[in-house]
């Protein structure tokens, strides 16, 4: 009897996470114990944080069964298995797969939004085009390494645009194999907005630029506002129809909440849906990076890759939203702030945010956070076009 317990001793050991860990395994929860930190002790972006290292903590536990990787690199996609021998994760993942989530969070970022600033100064649509910037050229290089087809350097240049709904919803699309980095990429570099966009900023302005003032945007009516959303929506469509899902519900949403007459749609779509869709694709973004998917043979090499393009795509289009910025200083005769440039890219409202916060640091009395959310908004609707675009042209 006493040998008998002792071998179900050593059986349970055997089967347990501690024995099937791995260093990376142990590597890749050291970085999701980090962004943790990053979530809760310096509060960058835990909406979005604290789901995603919490996905990848689970993940990364050997044995809990909620992800596996395998089901999903079969081609064509084995639905049946995946509903049979899927874990919760992998149950979850297929909202992200099937392009089911992205459309939604762009639903409730709608009703979120207020157009309001980009309404009152067009020009700052001019802006939110010159951080796609960082799309197109890092499709360039993505293509000039020679490891990725069209299809997955399109893929990876969507990250420049920091929206991780865009990403995932043309991803999904265009190159589904490498769903899962690119996903966690989007989605860490919008949380860390706050850390990669102020060295940029700084670096490409001066003092004098940062500490402009810019004058108070005129009142918008509210038949403006209603109209705005039905206007782009019909012809952002009809231009590229591709781009529907993303365009057609952020416009949606936005109708919702300028109409007046829906107050329990637009608050669901801002409130319930929105953090339940959120929690749903944060926790399934990070559970993508498993030690069980990064270990298959060249796909950690795919991965780095796809992490440091994709950070140069968000640091190129910060750069030329800055740059840009400083050509409408210097045509409006030192009138507009360059830092609103940075918001270009469509990290809503984040990157606004960050140019507040970077504005006041040069001049306390500078309140750049509305005139930001014009070039915010328009970066929103930049990278749904360019993602409609990319999409048309590589699909």
């Amino acid at each position: 009897m006493w040998d008998d317990f002792i071998n179900a001793i050593k059986t349970l050991a055997a089967e347990s996470g501690f024995a099937n860990i791995t260093l990376l395994h142990l590597i890749l929860i050291a970085i999701a114990l980090f962004f943790l930190y990053l979530a809760i002790a310096k509060k960058y972006e835990p909406l979005l944080l604290v789901p995603i290292s919490f996905g990848m903590l689970l993940a990364n536990l050997p044995l809990g069964g909620l992800m596996h990787p395998e089901l999903w690199d079969v081609q064509p996609l084995d639905f049946g298995a995946i509903l049979h021998h899927g874990g919760l994760l992998d149950l979850l993942y297929l909202g992200v797969k099937l392009g089911i989530f992205p459309p939604l969070i762009f639903l409730g970022i709608g009703a979120m939004t207020d157009f309001g600033p980009l309404i009152a100064n067009p020009k700052s649509l001019l802006l939110g085009a010159a951080a796609q910037f960082g799309i197109f050229g890092t499709y360039i290089a993505a293509m000039a390494t020679g490891i990725f087809t069209p299809q997955q350097a399109g893929s990876i240049a969507i990250i420049g645009g920091a929206d991780g709904p865009t990403a995932i919803w043309l991803t999904s699309k265009l190159a589904p194999e490498l769903l899962g980095p690119i996903a966690l990429a989007a989605y860490s570099y919008m949380a860390l907005v706050p850390i990669i966009q102020p060295p940029i900023m700084k670096a490409l302005t001066t003092k004098k630029e940062r500490e402009v003032v810019m004058k108070q945007l005129r009142p918008v009516s509210k038949l403006e506002k209603i109209l705005f959303p039905v206007v782009v929506c019909t012809l952002v469509i009809l231009i590229l129809p591709s781009s529907a899902p993303l365009i057609g519900m952020f416009m949606l949403g936005n109708l919702f909440r300028e109409s007046g007459v829906v107050g329990r749609l637009n608050d669901t779509a801002q409130n319930a849906l929105i953090n339940i869709v959120t929690i749903f694709l944060g926790l399934t973004v990070g559970s993508t990076a498993s030690a069980d998917k990064l270990s298959q043979p060249g796909f950690g090499l795919q991965a780095l890759l796809i992490i440091g393009l994709g950070l140069a795509a968000f640091c190129i289009g910060t750069a030329a939203g800055v740059l840009f910025g400083k050509l409408m200083y210097l045509f409006s005769g030192g009138k507009v702030n360059p830092l609103i440039g940075s918001a270009g890219v469509s990290a809503v409202p984040m990157a606004a945010r960050v140019s507040q916060k970077v504005g006041q640091e040069a001049n306390p009395q500078n309140f750049l956070l509305m005139h930001a959310m014009g070039p915010n908004v328009a970066g929103v609707i930049g990278s749904a076009i360019a993602a409609g675009v990319l999409l048309s042209v590589l699909g």
